[in-house]
C-alpha cells in the first residue's frame, strides 16, 4: 500500500476562493441551475410480471419500500401492493440506474446515465411524489454515472468516468483523486469509471477504480492498494467492509480479496470460485459473505466453505449486478436475466406467476 497526495495546494487554494467568489456574487444559485424537481405520476405495471430483463440495484427505505434499478427502464418501487416505474418518459433523470444510496437525513439518491436523482423520503408516499435531477452539463464533466454514496456525515458522493463529485447539501464540487506515486499505472482520473463508492465505520472513503486498484480517504490523505500490495487484480468493482472489519475487494479479472488491516487473502478459479469476475459483493445479517461469479451465479461463503447458487438452484441469472437482503430476511439476486429471491435452497423469479 502506498499512500499518495495531493500535490496541487495552490489549485485547491485557487478552488476555495473560487467557492468564495461564486458565493459572494450569488451564484450559489447554480445549485438551483442544477436540479429541477419534477412530480411523477408513475406507470403502473401487473406484479404478475417480471420487474425487468436487467435488474442493476435493488434497495429497501426506511419506509419499507424496495426500490429496484433496471438497465433501461428508470426505477421500479414496490410498495407492497403495486409495483411504480418511473423513468425518462415521466421525467425521472435517467434510465439506466447504476447505483442507490440512503443519507442519514431521509433522502434517497440515484446515479443513473443522465446524473443524479434525489428522492426525499420524509415526504408522503402517495402520487405524485417529486423526483430532484442534478443533470447541469456546466458542472458535471459528463452525464453518465457509475457510483453513488451518502455517507454518515450527510455527504453524497457520485462518479462518472474518471472524475468524482462530492454534494455538501447545497452544491456540487469536483473531489480531486490525486496522482499515484507509481507512475507505471498513470493518473487515477483515468477518464475510466469509479466503479464503486463506500464508507468503513472509521469514516475513511473507499474508491473502486478500473485500473488503478482501491483507493482509500480518510479525510486528509489518500492511500491506494494495487497488486503489489497483494490485491488479485488492479480492476476493482465492488468494495465493502464486514462486520469484522475486513475489507473485501471484488476485482474484473482476479477474483476476490480480502484485507484484514494488514494483509491480503484472496479466492480466485485456481482454489474457490469458477470465475474471477466478481461485480458485487455483500454481506448477511448472519455475516455470510454473497459475491458473484460472471457466468456461475453467486457464492456464500460462510468463513470456511463456499456454497454456489446458479442455474441448478433456480438462478436464472447468470452476470449478477446486485445482491440484497431485505428486512424480513430474504436474499434478492438481480443483474441480466431478471430479478430473483432466495427460498429455502432455490431461487425464484420474483414477478412471475405473481411471486413477491
Amino acid at each position: 500500500m502506498r499512500s499518495i497526495h495531493n500535490s496541487s495546494t495552490l489549485s485547491s487554494c485557487i478552488l476555495f476562493l473560487l467557492v468564495l467568489f461564486l458565493a459572494a456574487c450569488g451564484n450559489s444559485n447554480k445549485a438551483a441551475h442544477a436540479q429541477v424537481e419534477v412530480e411523477l405520476f408513475p406507470i403502473k405495471t401487473d406484479v404478475k410480471t417480471p420487474v425487468a430483463q436487467y435488474v442493476r440495484n435493488i434497495h429497501q427505505d426506511k419506509n419499507g419500500d424496495l426500490w429496484f434499478g433496471t438497465n433501461g427502464l428508470g426505477v421500479g418501487r414496490y410498495d407492497g401492493r403495486e409495483l411504480h416505474y418511473y423513468s425518462t418518459a415521466e421525467g425521472f433523470g435517467g434510465s439506466q440506474i447504476t447505483g442507490i444510496s440512503e443519507d442519514p437525513n431521509g433522502n434517497l439518491w440515484f446515479s443513473t446515465d443522465q446524473g443524479v436523482v434525489r428522492y426525499d423520503l420524509q415526504k408522503p408516499a402517495p402520487e405524485p411524489i417529486t423526483f430532484t435531477n442534478y443533470n447541469d452539463s456546466t458542472i458535471f464533466n459528463r452525464g453518465h454515472f457509475w457510483s453513488i454514496h451518502a455517507d454518515s456525515k450527510g455527504g453524497v458522493w457520485a462518479a462518472t468516468g474518471g472524475r468524482v463529485y462530492k454534494f455538501n447539501g447545497i452544491f456540487w464540487q469536483v473531489f480531486e483523486l490525486p496522482y499515484a506515486d507509481d507512475q507505471s499505472l498513470g493518473n487515477l482520473l483515468t477518464g475510466n469509471p469509479i466503479w464503486g463508492i463506500t464508507e468503513d465505520r472509521e469514516g475513511n472513503i473507499w474508491f473502486a477504480t478500473n485500473g488503478n486498484g482501491a483507493i482509500k480517504y480518510s479525510g486528509n490523505s489518500f492511500t491506494q492498494f494495487t497488486t503489489k500490495d497483494g490485491l488479485l487484480d488492479n480492476n476493482v468493482d465492488h468494495i465493502l467492509e464486514d462486520k469484522a472489519g475486513n475489507i473485501w475487494m471484488g476485482t474484473r479479472y482476479g477474483g476476490i480479496s480480502r484485507y484484514d488491516g494488514e494483509t491480503f487473502t484472496t479466492y480466485s478459479d485456481t482454489d474457490s470460485i469458477q470465475n474471477n469476475e466478481v461485480c458485487v459483493v455483500f454481506e448477511d445479517s448472519e455475516g455470510d459473505i454473497w459475491f458473484s461469479s460472471e457466468g456461475y451465479g453467486v457464492y456464500r461463503y460462510n468463513g470456511s466453505a463456499f456454497t454456489n447458487y446458479a442455474k441448478a438452484q433456480g438462478l436464472g441469472v447468470r452476470a449478477v449486478q446486485t445482491i440484497y437482503e431485505d428486512n424480513r430476511g430474504r436474499i434478492w439476486a438481480g443483474g441480466g436475466g431478471g430479478l430473483y429471491r432466495l427460498e429455502g435452497d432455490v431461487f425464484v423469479e420474483v414477478g412471475k406467476e405473481g411471486v413477491w
